[in-house]
């Protein structure tokens, strides 16, 4: 598999562009603010055709360029039904403090946008990817899940999870309890060669994490303070 990642905007959110390999269909995962060119000089340089879009949740520093990625290349947005709204209104994922510094932000959802649901497989561009709903960081966070081969597994986990910490889950649509809830039983169940690609911050894998993040080490007793991204 053809993965390349890429952080965006002034939060820095990762952006995926993945594909069966160079010149064939593609898909991109969270398209942030500034992505737009990004995406085209993969597609240039591996002579890729993006076939749709994925998003691990609704905030916007995830979102920002779906509208124009997915219009201009016609083809259509998955995003969980928890956070759908969050792709017309980005102030709905904000906190107070950030509603003042980012109030500035407009959005409108693309013209075509697709449900996904808990367990499903989706057959894109040549990839098989399943979906595990990890809600916490949002109501409506997603994983991506790709490859059942010793070596060749990877877990695209968006705000959920990141190298040493996870996501916050202080802000409008964050649950703690349903954040520990998605590491037991989403992310601690993954085998400790899965390569994770997370939403914010350098790559790492389930293995490393299950034995130095304190939040899967002792999951609830680390410190809860803020951590990448909105």
């Amino acid at each position: 598999m053809l993965v390349i990642g890429f952080p965006t905007g002034a939060l820095q959110a990762n952006c995926y562009v993945l594909a069966a390999g160079a010149g064939e269909p593609c898909v991109i995962v969270d398209p942030g603010q500034d992505a737009e060119e990004p995406i085209r000089e993969a597609m240039r340089e591996h002579r890729l055709s993006p076939v749709a879009v994925l998003l691990t949740h609704g905030h916007f520093d995830h979102t920002f360029s779906v509208t124009p990625v997915c219009d201009g290349n016609d083809i259509p947005a998955w995003i969980h039904p928890d956070d759908k709204a969050m792709l017309n209104d980005p102030l709905l994922g904000l906190s107070q403090e950030s509603r003042a510094f980012f109030g500035g932000v407009e959005m409108r959802e693309p013209r075509s946008v697709e449900l996904l649901e808990d367990g499903v497989d989706l057959d894109l561009a040549g990839l098989k990817l399943s979906v595990d709903h990890s809600p916490g960081h949002t109501g409506g966070s997603v994983m991506f899940r790709s490859g059942v081969e010793e070596g060749g597994r990877l877990c695209i986990t968006g705000d959920t999870l990141f190298a040493g910490s996870i996501g916050r889950t202080d802000l409008p649509g964050g649950d703690h309890r349903r954040m520990l809830a998605s590491l037991r039983d989403k992310v601690l169940t993954l085998p400790d060669d899965t390569v994770v690609l997370p939403g914010h911050g350098p790559t790492t894998t389930i293995g490393r994490e299950r034995a130095t993040n304190p939040f899967l080490v002792q999951l609830g007793s680390a410190p809860a303070a803020p951590h990448r991204g909105l």
